[in-house]
């Protein structure tokens, strides 16, 4: 089997940021643009845990698909396997620096959320109680403050 190419990318140079990971054109057309939202160095710092990356999927889910400007094009905000960040799929062909102003405000609004998590009940989720709110929010903070304030280059496209 080919190796996918999410997978050719040197993730020991891989720093935090938001990179386009892949691009898709459906059988109607549509580009279909994946965002990497890489919010720990891989094989470097501590991943995320599964309960804060859950959480967050909830909040960021929630509140993108709720978004004035974008809710029409968002067609996925989810983890990544290895707990390192997440996967955000829009509409359109699409680079980096045009959605770092959404990231902002994603991150901003999970970072800063109170209250009941979206769709945390035993009805609405299949793992309802595996969510950490706090450790959530501190991750998105940590995001903010270190790295989306403060973009380069690196932080925009992957290493070569």
């Amino acid at each position: 089997m080919e190796k996918i190419a999410s997978f050719t990318i040197d993730h020991n140079r891989l720093q935090r940021g938001v990179y386009v990971s892949r691009r898709d054109v459906t059988p109607s057309g549509d580009v279909l643009t994946t965002f990497d939202i890489r919010m720990t160095e891989p094989n470097r710092e501590e991943a995320l845990t599964p309960e804060a990356l859950h959480a967050m999927e909830h909040i960021a889910a929630t509140f993108l698909r709720n978004h004035p400007q974008w809710k029409d094009r968002v067609v996925y905000w989810g983890p990544m396997g290895c707990c390192t960040g997440n996967y955000l799929i829009l509409q359109g062909q699409l680079e980096s620096a045009e959605i770092t102003g959404l990231i902002r405000e994603t991150m901003e609004f999970v970072s800063s959320f109170e209250g009941e998590v979206p769709g945390a009940t035993p009805r609405d989720c299949g793992n309802w109680s595996f969510m950490d709110l706090e450790a959530a929010r501190k991750a998105a903070r940590r995001y903010l403050d270190e790295v989306i304030c403060c973009l380069k280059p690196e932080n925009l496209v992957y290493p070569q």
